[in-house]
């Protein structure tokens, strides 16, 4: 079920009511309730694929077990080869399997030789991606005594399967979010109503600001050859705002639901298009994945520790790594390519821990020196973007070709200005503006409504909520999936 679905509105109200008015006395109850409710909530995606999540599950609990258990170094590691192995065998074939075989096909056929393998066509199970590096983390942890196996098979399996973040993330670490689980719960209102704030602000990015931009992107992007260079930016800057809507409002949602459940998941989103250059972007961006090849890759490769150039192999790596954990083709792992090779310069000079706090902080407006490392921070990512929304590497520097080519020619800019409002809309063009306002003024708290009108009067306050409400039934752009249920 969607989270911005009739359904999920019905089923959230319920779980809420289960969890804290019938199991909240019985912490194993209510784990198991919880549990329950989230392989119904997986299930509605697709019931076949239950089976795969609950053998991720039991591997890794399993293994984990076996590996705190093994005395010998060499029986530790191959209990972490195993559960590593098998979960990235899955990972490969449902997600990897169809893209490798075609790309040695077509290797295979520009040096003559005749290849014809056979594809999988199999359905990508929703939240894979996710909840595979859930497991890795656990295992990854006890393998390096960061923390304990758990011998309660329901905790662990509700680590993993979390209802709110089994879809789409942010992906969790067994040290924040296992500890939680096996404590008492006690309601907090003040917790409770923060989360309903949140889920409003998420329902508000993905309805409004990120399905209506989509309509916008596609109708540029699946139409490119007949745009001229200013529109063509026009439409990266719609994707960017789609994807950026759509992804942390879809966090939003999710650490919304299980703040009202007394539970805290990692931040994912921190105001990403407010950075000064692209590392401070990266540590603001998709933030649980970021930090996870940080912790699980970069780091036991050497990271920077080993010399200049290994940290520069390093980097690339994990953004390469990073862009095919994406999505199988190679636009990803050229929009990899392309942010790593961004963030070479700032690694060479040691500059990659510049702005490390938030842009202005204290002050209204930022300086101009905030703008423009903003702007042309914002503008790079705009051009990497062009790679993740293409169908394929040729439609991308078409795109990027024909951006460049009419880019200077000042008379198209009255064709994107057009666009921008008459397409848009004068009602949507001002709610896009009031979106990054909103989200300016709140960029030094955990989300843009965390405590905007908390001193208001209370009539001030509620009237805006009612009129978020309102946009959101008024002004919701057509029906558009989750962009990162496909990974």
């Amino acid at each position: 079920m969607f989270f911005n679905s009739i359904d999920y509105a019905l089923f959230l109200p319920i779980v809420f009511v289960l969890y804290w008015c019938v199991t909240a006395r019985w912490l194993r109850l209510q784990n198991g309730m919880l549990l329950v409710v989230s392989y119904f909530f997986y299930a509605c995606w697709d019931w076949r694929f239950l089976f795969l999540l609950a053998f991720s599950t039991v591997l890794d609990h399993w293994t984990g077990l076996r590996i705190h258990r093994a005395e010998d170094p060499r029986r530790r590691k191959a209990w972490l080869i195993l559960s590593v192995g098998v979960n990235l065998g899955f990972l490969g074939l449902f997600k990897y399997y169809d893209f490798f075989i075609t790309s040695f096909a077509g290797l295979a056929e520009s040096v003559g030789l005749g290849f014809h393998p056979a594809l999988l066509r199999v359905v990508l199970p929703v939240g894979i991606s996710f909840y595979t590096f859930h497991g890795l983390s656990y295992v990854f942890d006890i393998y390096w005594n960061r923390t304990e196996p758990r011998t309660d098979p329901v905790n662990y399996a509700l680590f993993v399967s979390f209802f709110p973040l089994l879809v789409a993330g942010p992906i969790e670490r067994a040290t924040h979010l296992l500890p939680q689980l096996e404590r008492p719960r006690r309601f907090s209102a003040a917790q409770a109503v923060d989360g309903l704030r949140q889920i409003l602000w998420g329902l508000f990015k993905k309805t409004v600001i990120a399905d209506n931009c989509a309509e916008r992107a596609d109708a540029i992007f699946n139409n490119a050859g007949e745009h001229s260079g200013a529109v063509l930016l026009l439409g990266a800057f719609f994707f960017a705002v789609q994807i950026y809507g759509d992804f942390s409002g879809y966090s939003d949602i999710a650490l919304g639901s299980a703040r009202l459940l007394g539970i805290e998941l990692l931040r994912n989103f921190a105001f990403p298009y407010f950075s000064r250059d692209i590392a401070e972007f990266w540590r603001r961006w998709h933030i649980s994945l970021s930090s996870w090849f940080r912790d699980y890759l970069y780091v036991p490769l050497g990271g920077s520790r080993a010399g200049r150039w290994a940290a520069v192999r390093n980097t690339f790596i994990i953004f390469l790594v990073s862009g095919l954990w994406h999505g199988a083709n190679w636009t990803f792992i050229a929009w990899g390519a392309v942010n790593a090779l961004y963030f070479l310069p700032l690694l060479l000079r040691g500059h990659n821990r510049r702005h490390l706090d938030n842009v202005a902080t204290g002050r209204l407006l930022p300086t101009p020196r905030d703008l423009w490392q903003m702007g042309s921070t914002f503008l790079l990512t705009l051009l990497a973007w062009v790679f993740f929304r293409a169908a394929d590497l040729p439609a991308a520097f078409a795109y990027l070709r024909g951006l460049f080519t009419g880019i200077l020619d000042l008379s198209t800019y009255k064709a994107a200005a057009g666009l921008l409002l008459f397409g848009l809309g004068p009602a949507m063009l001002a709610l896009l503006a009031a979106f990054f306002a909103l989200e300016w003024a709140g960029r030094e708290r955990a989300f843009a409504l965390a405590e905007l009108g908390q001193r208001w009067r209370p009539w001030v306050r509620w009237g805006f909520y009612y009129a978020v409400v309102l946009c959101i039934l008024q002004f919701s752009g057509p029906d558009q999936q989750f962009i990162y249920f496909q990974f």
